[in-house]
């Protein structure tokens, strides 16, 4: 497929791991793509990938800062619970350069890079979009044309909300993480292979905070959705009781997380929405980058289809197939954010319950796996129950 001179086939708005992946797909089968995107954003971010991502999208090793075989969480009155990953790995990605990989990935395939930001959507007589650029880097009323585009550039983005009305104004998180280089290894308790992570209402009321180790440098994080939370605070408080306060800090880094898949993601003609633009990061977690990427393959499949047969319907198969492929699990932890993080006896509760091998072997399978594992009637109905004697406060955290 190949657009006139002067108008593409899709233009793609952000070149985060939903945007570069939409392009990088969309080129290689031929598509005359546009990848619009700012310079110099980098998104707050544990940067946790598991494998089925390594898998799926043909990530290199170089790439992957640091493996890690556990994670520990650390309950409101400091009890520590160590869930240990069997013969696996989660890699860690930083994300200043592992977004520009997937960037550079997708021109390497044929598609433009436009740096610059796309202020607003217009549409010529024929029906052809426009997008008009501005920022920095573009010129003064730049401007460039498309069959399709797909809108991958944020959670709180200006085009999704005025293309898509109905879908109103997202709730969203808000993280911010500090970049910080770690102590030697066997200095303090701080482990390059083990992300920690803290429920705990003192560092944030309504998700969780973190230390994500990336080889050299480690990524130390909170989100709350909560107005008037300090963030830097907490991150302040953090550091301290990890030992991680005398640690020179490299990048200070803060963005609007999703905290539900939005109802609609395409405008029923000539746009479809991708990653957080789309609402797709997994709730409880905040686990996005494995999601953005097959939100941005899918959206990409979409346009595709949708260039072919000239049926812009074809656009809706971008949502129906992610729900139906993470609708269930997105559910489930929705609920479990809901009833889990609501206070810190009932964090200090779930932590207890992270204890439990039956609930560690199901959640890293459904983790690594992106599926929920083959049923297992027996496991399911001892973590069933196990799960509401520590709601009702049957058994003691």
């Amino acid at each position: 497929m190949t657009g006139s001179d002067d108008i593409y086939d899709v233009a793609v708005i952000g070149g985060g791991p939903a945007g570069a992946t939409a392009a990088h797909d969309l080129a290689r089968r031929g598509v005359r793509v546009a990848l619009v995107d700012r310079a110099g954003r980098i998104k707050p971010c544990g940067g946790a990938i598991p494998p089925r991502l390594i898998r799926d999208f043909d990530i290199p090793d170089h790439l992957i800062v640091a493996r890690i075989t556990s994670a520990r969480m650390v309950s409101p009155r400091d009890r520590r619970v160590d869930m240990p990953i069997d013969n696996g790995f989660v890699g860690m990605v930083d994300r200043e350069h592992f977004d520009e990989w997937l960037r550079e990935r997708a021109a390497g395939a044929g598609a433009r890079r436009i740096t610059g930001s796309c202020e607003r959507l217009s549409r010529d007589p024929q029906g052809v979009v426009t997008l008009h650029l501005g920022g920095r880097d573009a010129d003064e009323g730049a401007a460039l044309r498309a069959r399709i585009a797909i809108v991958a550039d944020g959670a709180r983005s200006a085009i999704a909300r005025e293309e898509i009305p109905q879908n109103g104004d997202p709730r969203c998180v808000f993280a911010y993480h500090e970049i910080v280089r770690p102590p030697a290894p066997g200095d303090g308790d701080y482990d390059r292979s083990r992300c920690d992570v803290y429920y705990n209402g003192a560092l944030s009321p309504d998700f969780y905070a973190w230390v994500f180790p990336h080889g050299e440098t480690c990524s130390i994080g909170v989100g709350s959705a909560r107005k008037g939370v300090s963030l830097r605070g907490s991150i302040r408080a953090l550091r301290a009781s990890a030992g991680l306060d005398r640690g020179e800090t490299l990048r200070r880094e803060g963005a609007p997380i999703p905290l539900k898949s939005l109802k609609r993601w395409d405008n029923g003609r000539d746009l479809v929405l991708a990653g957080d633009a789309a609402g797709i990061v997994a709730p409880a977690s905040g686990e996005g980058i494995y999601y953005a990427m097959l939100g941005g393959r899918l959206a990409a499949d979409a346009a595709f289809e949708a260039l072919r047969t000239g049926d812009a319907r074809a656009l809706a198969q971008a949502r129906k197939r992610f729900m139906k492929a993470h609708g269930r699990i997105f559910w489930i932890l929705g609920i479990m954010q809901y009833f889990w993080y609501g206070s810190d006896r009932r964090r200090e509760r779930f932590v207890s319950i992270c204890g439990d091998r039956d609930v560690q072997r199901l959640t890293w399978e459904a983790y690594m796996n992106k599926e929920l594992g083959r049923p297992r009637p027996l496991a399911h109905a001892r973590i069933f129950f196990k799960d509401l004697a520590h709601l009702f406060g049957v058994v003691s955290p």
